[in-house]
């Protein structure tokens, strides 16, 4: 049996012939200064550190694991936490979430990726290097983290502790990153650059690499020992502010398809992706939606049925799979962009939803605007920008959301959009 492959740390990557460059190279394919980007402006450098500010440590009081920064709760993510016979000499843990957290164990890959023959293909293959080139695999990558699986998670006790609440959107959080890759934006079978709509396919294949990731994660949830788990609910139908009855939009709302009460599946990781599978997989559209709404209505009961809710959600998290693979390979371009941002702002049922959904709505047009604006120019772009900052600004405190509010501000980005 093969011996695990080795984990290095960042300083392997940070000499200046290699990932330290201080200022991007030419000479070869990668721009070198990978090392003093991730260093100096990534956030995720900055994922230890967190740990040991007054909130990580309080974190840690409250939930009796002692120190935040020595718990593997904790370094599970903000960290990069493996077992001690895969950590090299070089290894620290405090190095924060660095080069091998997305990239894999480095040791056996180190050397050779370097040879002039040398092909990628390779490294992933046989010396355990992590594909991220292919857009469904990094989504993956990152969902480990920023949703979660059955060793990494967030769940209702750690949000109660101080833990904010997860939400991701891989095209939104690629662009807020200082990005240290030159990225493969070619349409299939096309040389690299040829994909004016890269960023749009990024958006797209990232929604239902999302959901389905959601749906397998749910499904490992009801074999747990807490169920249903409170983090897999919409949270702002029980934490929003309170007033008089005559000012609540949620009781003006009503509570379609659940008992008042109960509290609601968090369903924003398929509010806007719908959005776009009715428009380009009529073959997995109806099928997703039906399967999508079965796991809702199951979720949305005091309490769920474990087998019924992990049978649902199996099945559903197949049809994502496979919309996440047409999304990846078929064609983008403006009118498809403009139809969405249209359809997405025009869409009563997503403000309704809640807080969650309106995240997924504010970022999904964002997206799609900076997508169209680049490659043809809204007429009335900086208006139009500026009422997309309105979606972002109705957010900023999400236990005082207001759907009607979110509506009125998502018909004026419609508007301008036309």
């Amino acid at each position: 049996m093969d011996a695990p492959h080795q984990y290095t740390g960042p300083g392997a990557c940070s000499s200046t012939t290699c990932h330290g460059s201080i200022a991007p190279m030419t000479v070869n394919r990668v721009k070198q200064n990978e090392y003093s980007i991730w260093i100096v402006r990534d956030r995720h450098a900055k994922g230890y550190a967190a740990l040991t500010g007054a909130v990580g440590e309080r974190m840690g009081v409250i939930l009796k694991i002692g120190k935040s920064e020595e718990s593997h709760k904790c370094l599970t993510c903000h960290a990069l936490d493996v077992p001690e016979n895969v950590r090299a000499r070089t290894f620290q843990t405090n190095e924060g979430v660095s080069c091998e957290n997305c990239h894999g164990p480095a040791a056996a890959w180190l050397g050779p990726h370097t040879e002039r023959d040398w092909k990628h293909e390779d490294s992933v293959a046989k010396l355990g290097m992590i594909e991220t080139r292919d857009i469904i695999k990094r989504t993956e990558r990152c969902l480990t983290c920023h949703l979660g699986n059955n060793e990494k998670y967030v769940d209702h006790e750690m949000i109660a502790a101080g833990h904010p609440d997860l939400y991701f959107e891989l095209d939104s959080f690629s662009a807020q990153m200082p990005r240290h890759w030159k990225e493969n934006n070619s349409e299939p079978g096309q040389p690299d650059g040829s994909d004016p709509w890269f960023d749009m396919r990024e958006w797209a294949t990232g929604q239902a690499v999302q959901l389905k990731l959601a749906l397998v994660h749910l499904t490992e949830r009801t074999k747990g020992k807490v169920w249903p788990e409170y983090s897999e609910l919409e949270c702002y139908a029980c934490h929003h502010s309170l007033g008089p009855a005559e000012q609540s939009w949620e009781q003006a709302r009503g509570y379609p398809d659940r008992r008042p009460g109960d509290p609601p599946w968090n369903i924003s990781r398929y509010a806007v992706l719908r959005e776009i599978v009715r428009d380009v997989d009529e073959a997995n559209a109806q099928k997703l939606d039906a399967e999508v709404t079965r796991v809702n209505k199951l979720m949305s009961t005091l309490n769920p049925n474990r087998e019924e809710v992990a049978t649902a959600a199996t099945s559903a998290a197949q049809t994502a799979g496979e919309v996440a693979e047409k999304l990846k390979t078929m064609q983008y371009n403006s009118a498809l962009a403009l139809k969405l941002i249209q359809k997405i702002s025009s869409d009563p049922g997503i403000s309704a939803q809640g807080a969650h959904c309106g995240y997924q709505a504010a970022m999904a047009i964002q997206s799609l605007y900076v997508a169209y604006d680049r490659n043809q120019k809204f007429q009335q772009s900086q208006q139009l920008r500026s009422a997309i900052a309105g979606l972002f600004e109705q957010l900023q405190v999400p236990s005082s959301y207001d759907a009607n509010r979110f509506s009125r501000q998502m018909k004026q980005v419609n508007a301008l959009s036309r």
